[in-house]
């Protein structure tokens, strides 16, 4: 039998080779592409054969928890909102859809609360956006006696996820990007993963040691951050705790005084536990509000004045610069 084999291969063989050595140009060259098809299509079932296909849509166990009873695999949302209920209602029908969100918390820090009309088209948008999915996301709205800003990370009771996303209501992340930071995330849970960058540069004018607050098109010049916002990022839930109760309450202070800086101050808290840099993940994200704190005069000097005030309390910069973008390798075509 094996023999047999053997010739059956060495007759296919001198079939081939004599083919194209007396084909034409034009057959030999058809025959080519062809074969390199064929080549390409073999190692793509062989990817997906060997686990190696990526499906920025596929569940992945849903339910495997870990020692602490927390959902591993999947996300709490944090969405901050403010008197926005329009922007408000998008979200929410949007992030109930995507898979692995396992709650939806609305931090609401209004005086009113909610009106029940109001939480009964948000519930029954939950319940309409995920039924397509294998289960739907719990949905509630913490309600806080202040307008804080400090209230975006106040311990979450009942949190069942280890992993949070912190969000506002006029920013929309689309579900893949949202699962491609996410897998981020659970390969370095102690950092911060999101997709709005920035940094904190050395005021070469001055002579002292301080530091200015570096926008986007910082960024974008000179592909450095130091920063992820809070505005569209994921973090460990013990940060919420760690902020709250342990952070300088001098920051605290100053982040209800002057209704800016949360972000920094989370920044800050973060760098200084891992003494790591955040990542930045690329992904397309829309904002579909038209106001909001940084469309405010003086912005950007506003946050150089916390990036100076924060490094003083901590009594050095923690914050660490990187310039490591990540990307997702299934649409890139060449490395």
């Amino acid at each position: 039998m094996k023999g047999h084999c053997e010739r059956m291969s060495q007759q296919w063989w001198r079939v081939i080779r004599l083919f194209f050595h007396n084909g034409s140009y034009r057959v030999k060259l058809v025959c080519g592409v062809l074969l390199v098809l064929a080549i390409l299509w073999l190692a793509n079932r062989a990817s997906f054969i060997m686990g190696w296909h990526y499906d920025p849509n596929e569940p992945k166990l849903q339910g495997s928890r870990t020692c602490n009873g927390a959902h591993r695999y999947r996300y709490t949302v944090l969405l901050n909102t403010w008197k926005r209920d329009d922007l408000l209602k998008q979200s929410v029908a949007h992030y109930s859809s995507c898979k692995g969100v396992d709650a939806i918390r609305v931090i609401w820090s209004e005086i009113e609360p909610p009106s029940e009309s109001l939480l009964l088209t948000l519930s029954a948008s939950v319940f309409s956006s995920s039924k397509t999915l294998q289960r739907i996301p719990e949905f509630r709205v913490d309600l806080h006696d202040d307008d804080n800003l400090n209230n975006r990370f106040k311990p979450i009771e009942g949190l069942e996820t280890e992993a949070v996303f912190s969000i506002d209501d006029d920013v929309i992340v689309p579900c893949p990007t949202l699962e491609l930071a996410f897998s981020v995330w659970l390969s370095a849970p102690e950092s911060m993963v999101g997709f709005v960058p920035r940094m904190h540069w050395t005021d070469s004018k001055r002579h002292d040691t301080s530091y200015r607050y570096g926008g986007w098109w910082s960024v974008w010049w000179t592909g450095t951050y130091s920063m992820v916002l809070t505005k569209a990022a994921f973090f460990h839930k013990k940060y919420l705790d760690l902020y709250t109760y342990h952070l300088p309450p001098t920051i605290r202070e100053y982040v209800r005084s002057e209704r800016n800086c949360e972000d920094i101050a989370m920044s800050f808290l973060i760098a200084n536990a891992t003494g790591a840099p955040p990542f930045w993940v690329k992904g397309r994200i829309y904002e579909i509000g038209s106001t909001g704190i940084s469309s405010l005069t003086g912005h950007n000097h506003r946050r150089t004045h916390c990036l100076n005030y924060f490094s003083a309390l901590f009594g050095r910069m923690p914050l660490v610069a990187s310039n490591v973008k990540v990307v997702p390798a299934y649409q890139e075509w060449f490395w």
